[in-house]
C-alpha cells in the first residue's frame, strides 16, 4: 500500500490558486503515515529526501515518492487554514511518511510490549 497517504499538485494540476505545490490530500488508514500520525491531509510537502518539489508535474512528484525508498524524509509545511480544493479530487500518488524504519519499528516494539504485558498479567490471576 506504499508509504499511505496521496497527494495532489503540481505545477500541471494546482491543487490551490497561483500554488503548484504538492499537497497531502488522503492518508490512508492503517498506512504508515496513518499509524505514524505526524503527517496530515493538507499538509504541504516541501522536500522529499532533501529534494526540493518546487516547479515539479504532478507525475514527477509521484515518482519521487514512489522512489524515495526505505528510509523517507520529508519537509512539509503545516496548513494553518482550510483550503478550499477541487471537491472530491484525490491524488493518485503515493507517498511516504517520514522515516518508515522510525513508523514500524516503535509500533512493533509497543504491540510486542503489550503482549509481554498482557500475558504476564495472565499469569498472575
Amino acid at each position: 500500500s506504499g508509504l499511505g497517504f496521496n497527494i495532489v499538485g503540481g505545477t500541471d494540476q494546482q491543487y490551490v490558486s497561483n500554488d503548484s505545490s504538492i499537497y497531502v490530500s488522503r492518508i490512508k488508514k492503517d498506512g504508515a503515515a496513518y499509524l505514524d500520525g505526524r503527517l496530515q491531509e493538507g499538509d504541504k510537502i516541501l522536500a522529499v529526501n532533501g529534494r526540493d518539489l518546487k516547479d515539479l508535474r504532478h507525475k514527477d512528484a509521484v515518482e519521487l515518492f514512489r522512489n524515495a525508498g526505505y528510509d523517507v524524509s520529508l519537509k512539509i509545511q503545516r496548513r494553518l487554514q482550510p483550503q478550499n480544493g477541487p471537491v472530491g479530487h484525490r491524488g493518485d500518488g503515493e507517498s511516504g511518511g517520514l522515516p518508515l524504519a522510525a513508523i514500524l519499528v516503535p509500533g512493533l516494539a509497543l504491540a510486542a510490549a503489550t503482549v509481554w504485558i498482557l500475558l504476564r498479567y495472565r499469569q498472575r490471576m
